[in-house]
């Protein structure tokens, strides 16, 4: 496999930047002072312990450390999670587009920017030449793509999406953001500043086309990430599969999976070299695991295992932490959602790819 510009989502993907951003995050969790916020501001959310109707929560992850889930606030109502430097983990909310940040080791957390009304926050992913921490959002009717200064909170570009329906979860390249719209059958481009990984003030759309379902009204592309040759790795919500998709024709690609019950529907999506991750992509309360395959006759991928947890109530969306996979409970569906308590559950990764 070539080595791949990035890591992981979560998902420190470019090779480059500065040790000193990584202390600077961690020294801002303990002190909110250093994030630009008063102490006033700040809210703590402790260490969740597993429920007692639901025993063994908590899993043994590489290394022989035991990770437990990580509280959000009450009626935060999360979607999208990613991870930075030093464990870190930020979580955005349907509810009011409001950012927690926190540690995954010790589960504390504070909020990174404040609810704002109409907006909500749902793919998220953190860039590690920028410290920015960008976001797939909606402000009321308007569809918009926020980047975030991953220690002050402070919105550095706020990009209008026209004609956005549905912005879902997002990727980073080198040269660029990639949105995806799950009610309108395109991609939006995001134009980066390579150096920098800043926004450079020009973006565009590529339609997707070739086999890409366009049938139902339910969601369709969701999850997003980059394949080693260049092209794109999507989801399909309703009609399921993997798909490479040409980044510069919108071509999409049936990738056949074999074995197990196939990749039937789909959330957030990851990948670390040949694993794939998709997040309910068999299950409410799984997520599958794929290994990919590539050779002259083109891409194929193999059913692996589906990873879950008694801790697991309808996740969205997952990051990869070392050797642990960390998936946040949407609960999509749960009663009193204003109100209802939300959880990072920690989950193994380790599988027969060797991750």
């Amino acid at each position: 496999m070539m080595t791949r510009r990035f890591t992981v989502r979560g998902r420190a993907r470019v090779a480059t930047g500065a040790a000193a951003i990584g202390t600077l995050i961690a020294a801002s969790l303990v002190s909110p002072v250093l994030a630009g916020e008063s102490s006033a501001a700040t809210r703590t959310v402790s260490p969740v312990s597993p429920s007692p109707e639901k025993p063994g929560g908590t899993l043994k992850a590489a290394g022989s450390k035991v990770f437990q889930p990580v509280g959000l606030p009450d009626g935060f109502r999360p979607e999208g999670v990613t991870s930075g430097p030093k464990r870190t983990f930020f979580a955005g909310s349907l509810a009011d587009g409001q950012i927690w940040t926190g540690s995954l080791v010790t589960g504390d957390g504070r909020r990174l920017t404040a609810g704002v009304a109409g907006r909500s926050v749902r793919g998220l992913e953190w860039d590690k030449r920028s410290n920015l921490l960008w976001a797939a959002a909606q402000d009321g009717a308007t569809g918009v793509v926020l980047a975030i200064d991953a220690c002050s909170g402070k919105v550095r570009h706020r990009i209008e999406v026209p004609g956005a329906q549905f912005l879902n979860d997002l990727t980073i390249e080198p040269n660029a953001v990639w949105v995806t719209d799950s009610r309108v059958d395109r991609l939006t481009r995001i134009a980066l500043n390579r150096d920098t990984g800043h926004y450079a003030d020009w973006f565009n759309f590529i339609p997707l086309k070739g086999a890409w379902p366009t049938d139902g009204d339910g969601n369709r592309a969701n999850g997003i990430d980059t394949l080693w040759d260049g092209a794109l790795l999507l989801n399909h919500s309703t009609a399921g599969g993997l798909w490479r998709v040409d980044p510069h024709t919108g071509t999409a690609t049936s990738i056949p999976v074999k074995g197990g019950p196939g990749i039937t529907g789909g959330d957030g999506l990851e990948r670390k070299g040949h694993t794939v991750y998709v997040v309910r992509g068999s299950g409410q309360n799984q997520v599958a695991v794929l290994k990919l395959h590539h050779n002259w006759r083109g891409w194929r991928a193999s059913w692996r295992t589906a990873l879950s947890s008694p801790d697991l109530d309808v996740p969205s969306t997952a990051t990869i932490v070392n050797h642990t996979l960390w998936a946040v409970n949407a609960r999509f569906g749960v009663e009193d959602p204003q109100n209802a308590s939300y959880r990072i559950i920690p989950l193994r990764k380790k599988v027969n790819s060797g991750l």
